[in-house]
């Protein structure tokens, strides 16, 4: 009996810490199911009736909360503060020149490096629209209302 509640006891822990380390919500429920196991051993039932709450314990637990789990946990995609300048018009202030390899533009107070969507030269100084943003660059085109 002492064997099994050692075996329940580090396999509740183990899953305690797997659970802390992953924050997944998956392995408390064996956890929670070890627990019910230990109390089946403290009463002396054998080990197969300890295995089969424990099975029993952690499958019901994690078929009954993971598809209320699943729904709370969904991540809307936010728009970063970056995305929300697409659209905007920026204005050049280094020449852009893919051959050359440079290219700065300013919007909203930050400069940015710029690459010419179409690969035409843009002017310094000319203001363009920020069609999109691609890692730390912003894809421009010259604005046709400028």
């Amino acid at each position: 009996m002492m064997m099994y509640l050692v075996f329940w006891g580090i396999l509740c822990a183990v899953m305690v810490i797997a659970e802390l380390a992953t924050l997944q919500l998956i392995t408390i429920w064996f956890a929670v199911g070890a627990i019910g196991a230990f109390f089946m051993a403290l009463c002396d039932f054998g080990f197969t009736a300890q295995l089969a709450v424990f099975v029993i314990v952690s499958v019901a637990l994690l078929l009954a909360t993971r598809p209320l789990l699943k729904s709370i946990r969904v991540k809307r995609i936010a728009p970063m503060n970056a995305d929300k300048d697409i659209g905007e018009t920026a204005v050049i202030i280094q020449e852009v020149n893919a051959s050359l390899g440079t290219g700065r533009a300013r919007t909203n107070g930050v400069d940015w490096i710029a690459i010419s969507e179409t690969g035409e030269i843009l002017p310094k100084d000319s203001i363009v629209r920020i069609t999109r943003i691609d890692g730390a660059k912003l894809v421009v085109r010259r604005d046709q209302n400028a």
